[in-house]
């Protein structure tokens, strides 16, 4: 009797990951990942298959990963503490509205309290001092708001 050897789970959530890849209008070029040894030679193999470059962070280097691991305690802590996710679908519709807000309208500290890529120009004066009408975009049902000054 010939048993096929089980493959590492990771090469099989690799492989799982790169089927939904097609379905992105945009092209992934690079693949980072730390040196955990879950990542064999063929996790990397199914990336460079569609043609994705692997970087690989630094030899004991803990703080390569700071900016990512930031962002994700930022999201967890502003967004999914404070849902309830039903499925993937969901996971992904609520991280896509959250990524957007993030980049386009949330004030970053590091960046003068803009956003790295604002929706739109930033003004720093209201066009009329004496008063100016500001609209609110809820979004996530009312845990992310948005501010801009109407027109």
């Amino acid at each position: 009797m010939h048993v096929e050897p089980e493959r590492p789970v990771a090469d099989t959530a690799g492989r799982q990951l790169t089927w939904t890849l097609a379905e992105h209008p945009e092209s992934f070029r690079f693949l980072i990942r730390d040196r955990d040894q879950k990542f064999t030679v063929s996790f990397d193999d199914v990336f460079r298959s569609h043609g994705m470059e692997i970087i690989r962070t630094p030899f004991r280097a803990p703080q390569a990963n700071g900016v990512a691991e930031r962002f994700v305690r930022t999201v967890r802590s502003e967004c999914l503490d404070w849902l309830l996710i039903l499925n993937q679908q969901h996971l992904e519709r609520v991280l896509a509205v959250f990524v957007d807000h993030y980049n386009g309208h949330r004030p970053h500290r590091a960046l003068d309290l803009t956003p790295p890529s604002p929706m739109r120009p930033l003004r720093l004066r209201a066009p009329d001092s004496r008063r100016a009408d500001v609209q609110r975009r809820d979004r996530l049902g009312g845990l992310l708001h948005e501010y801009k000054v109407a027109a």
